[in-house]
Formats: C-alpha cells, sequence, structure tokens
C-alpha cells in the first residue's frame, strides 16, 4: 500500500486523529479503531496495539514510527507486517542499545564522516555546493538557487560558531564531488564571525580551485570579504 497514492485518491481514510495524552489513549482506543474499520471483536488487541504503539513512540524518543501494511486476518487477529522507525538523533545518547544497530554501511560516506563533526550534511544531485550556518538559513539559501535556474549538490549546515576543523571538514565534504561546479557559502549574524577567518584558512589549506562565492552578514564581513 502507497500511503501516497491512499492520500491523493481516498483522503478521508488517511486522516484519523487520536489524542496522545495517557487518560484519553486509554478510553479512546476502541473508538479509534471502529473509525479505522474494525470489528468489535477486534478491538481488545486494537487497544493493545495502539497503546503499545505510543508507549514505543515516546520511550524511543522516535520521530517517525510508520506501520506499513498493518493487517487483519480472517480469524480476526492483528499484524504489523512491516514498520518505518526514526529516531531524533539529539536523543540517541538516551539509547546506546538503539545507537549500536546503526549500519554506516547503508548510508552515503560522506554524510558520515559529516556527522563525526557535528556537520548536517545531505548530498544531492545538483552543481552547486553549499555550506550554510543555520539549517533555515541552508533551505532559504537552496531554494533561492532552485529559484535562480540552478540546483543545490548538497545540504550543508555548519551551525553557529563553528570550529576551524568544522569549516575545514566542511569544504572537505563539499570538494569531492564531481558535479560540482561552484561552492557558495552562506554564513549569516554573530556566529559568522568566528567561520570568516576559518573559512579563508580551510579554502587555502585544501586548496579550493573551483569558482566561490560568499556571503557574509556579520560584525567582521568585511575581514570575509578577503575570501
Amino acid at each position: 500500500m502507497e500511503i501516497e497514492e491512499v492520500a491523493a485518491k481516498t483522503p478521508r481514510p488517511s486522516s484519523r486523529r487520536l489524542s496522545t495524552r495517557p487518560s484519553v489513549l486509554e478510553h479512546g482506543s476502541p473508538q479509534a479503531g471502529l473509525r479505522l474499520g474494525l470489528k468489535p471483536t477486534q478491538l481488545n488487541a486494537a487497544v493493545v496495539f495502539l497503546q503499545s504503539l505510543y508507549k514505543a513512540f515516546v520511550e524511543t524518543d522516535a520521530s517517525l514510527l510508520e506501520i506499513n501494511p498493518f493487517i487483519t486476518t480472517t480469524d480476526d487477529k492483528l499484524f504489523a507486517l512491516d514498520a518505518k522507525v526514526t529516531f531524533d538523533d539529539n536523543a540517541l545518547f538516551r539509547h546506546p542499545a538503539i545507537k549500536a544497530l546503526r549500519d554506516t554501511a547503508e548510508e552515503d560516506p560522506l554524510e558520515v564522516e559529516a556527522s563525526k563533526y557535528a556537520l548536517n550534511y545531505i548530498k544531492l544531485d545538483g552543481s552547486i555546493a553549499c555550506m550554510v550556518n543555520g539549517a533555515g538559513l541552508a533551505m532559504a539559501t537552496m531554494d533561492i538557487i532552485q529559484y535562480a535556474g540552478g540546483s543545490p549538490a548538497n545540504f550543508l549546515d555548519v551551525g553557529g560558531g563553528a570550529t576551524q576543523e568544522q569549516i575545514e571538514h566542511a569544504l572537505r565534504s563539499c570538494s569531492p564531488m564531481p558535479t560540482s561546479g561552484h561552492l557558495h557559502q552562506h554564513l549569516r549574524r554573530h556566529p559568522a564571525r568566528r567561520p570568516a577567518g576559518h573559512r579563508v584558512v580551510a579554502a587555502r589549506k585544501l586548496h579550493v580551485t573551483v569558482p566561490s562565492s560568499c556571503a557574509s552578514k556579520a560584525p567582521t564581513s568585511r575581514k570575509a570579504g578577503r575570501f
């Protein structure tokens, strides 16, 4: 079952809300089961299932817990045949057993390397590599590049107050891309003070040769202009 297809053709069945307050969840699960089209004989199992689902979501600090497909059998039993679960990266320190399940072989090597230096990096298929401080600004920068007819080669948020080492690895993450014909850096406000100098040193150290542009709005914007 493709949820996108279901939502497009029959949007109403895909919208089922249930309060996550424990008291409401306990008493509202049977009604939720009925709204899902379950039989009265299946409600007890549905209550256990929905409450367990919520408990697992909260206790593991999950950001997504999707059951698809969720089926019923001819003898009225309920089964979750498959699931997709994502977890809040910032809460993984509370769940070492979950963290140990990470398989870096299934991830992009550049993204794995960037995560070691607290860099938020996602590889894309465009031709303009981006290094930005702040996720919101990074998204806006990518939108502007797309609006102007270009295409971003990556999402890269170095965060506020990035160190020299982080800036070097950020630039290194951009440089291996064979499709990157341009490097754009966009850093704003106070956190850009230190990166302004760091990126100059890093660019010289790594011998950045691709055409580059830099937008910087900070107390040291003039120094950043040396780049």
